[in-house]
């Protein structure tokens, strides 16, 4: 058997998780990113990875790329552990990070030439495409780049050679709106084609847009895990109404919740499981106008981070700390202890 066979990632079913992980666990010091997470992502669709800075989405990814190792847990890319296998368990995944630095002296060019290159080198005819659409000049140093121009480089040289997976952390950072535009268009293209994407956002409406089924994580755990649809489920649909009953009969029977006046008015929330019951008392409130709206994903993401603790924020901020000291040389670590010293 060949070297190239042995090396092929295993060939998947629909059924076969392309990215698993189970009870993933990783450490900083004492301070925890992950502690235990559970991540399921199926072929062909764009998985989206939610939570704030300092949750444990780039820890997850950079596990995912085999650049650090977990804690504790189990890591699955194609079956394949990354850690123990990188290069069989990356030869087919493009990795967009969500800040970007290049060789200051290569042109932007060149940039991409190299990253593609990585992985077989880039279709020409697509790379091509790619900077027109991104709009992006090739030709400039890439110490000239402003974080948007950087962020196009590294998109374009993701998508310019086609994968079965996409690792995207903040893809979209720094791109104004119309390159936005082109980003998701671009995303869309290659699940089209098959692939599947993980995307890692803070950027609400733009999972919202793209994602297939969502995941949100806090404090290193996921919290909620599936479509869209089955998240707003479990929550609660906002009504406003004209009516000529009084707001607290409404709020007096079974799932009505925050019933409120506002102007000429009512708004409340009702139960997914109490829409029924809700409707059929609406039905005899001398109801004469009504909206309805189904969750949003903002408000399916403050479910679980409006109660966050006071201190959550300045552990984010060790665990950022600790992961940038982690990922360190040893001359410099030196350098910073000798800093600390004077």
């Amino acid at each position: 058997m060949s070297d190239e066979t042995t090396e092929r990632p295993a060939m998947h079913t629909e059924s076969t998780p392309v990215v698993h992980t189970s009870r993933l666990v990783k450490n900083f010091g004492r301070t925890a990113a992950l502690a235990g997470l559970d991540l399921t992502v199926m072929p062909g669709e764009v998985h989206g990875f939610l939570g704030p800075n300092g949750a444990g989405k780039s820890t997850t990814l950079r596990i995912l790329l085999g650049l650090i190792r977990p804690t504790s847990g189990t890591a699955r890319v194609f079956g394949i552990d990354p850690w123990a296998e990188p290069v069989r368990a990356h030869r087919e995944v493009a990795y967009v990070p969500g800040d970007v630095t290049f060789w200051p002296n290569l042109s932007g060019g060149e940039v991409i030439d190299l990253l593609a290159g990585l992985r077989g080198g880039a279709d020409e005819t697509l790379r091509r495409q790619l900077i027109e659409e991104f709009d992006f000049d090739p030709r400039r140093k890439a110490r000239t780049y402003s974080k948007g121009n950087r962020q196009k480089a590294a998109l374009i040289a993701a998508f310019s050679r086609r994968a079965r997976l996409y690792l995207l952390d903040e893809p979209s950072s720094g791109l104004d709106p119309v390159m936005d535009a082109v980003f998701r268009r671009h995303v869309r293209r290659v699940t089209g084609e098959g692939a599947t994407v993980l995307l890692s956002s803070h950027i609400l409406a733009e999972v919202e847009q793209l994602c297939d089924r969502v995941t949100i994580i806090r404090s290193g755990i996921a919290v909620e895990s599936g479509t869209l649809a089955e998240l707003r489920h479990l929550t609660r649909t906002r009504f406003r109404i004209t009516a000529t009953v009084q707001p607290d009969v409404l709020a007096a029977l079974q799932g009505f919740h925050n019933v409120r006046v506002d102007g000429d008015a009512i708004e409340f929330d009702a139960d997914a499981t109490h829409l029924g019951a809700v409707l059929d008392a609406l039905a005899s409130a001398g109801v004469t106008g009504i909206t309805a709206a189904p969750p949003s994903l903002e408000e399916l993401f403050l479910r679980h981070y409006s109660d966050q603790p006071d201190g959550q924020q300045s552990q984010a901020q060790q665990v950022q700390a600790q992961q940038a000291q982690a990922e360190q040389t040893p001359a410099e670590q030196t350098q910073a202890q000798q800093g600390q010293v004077l």
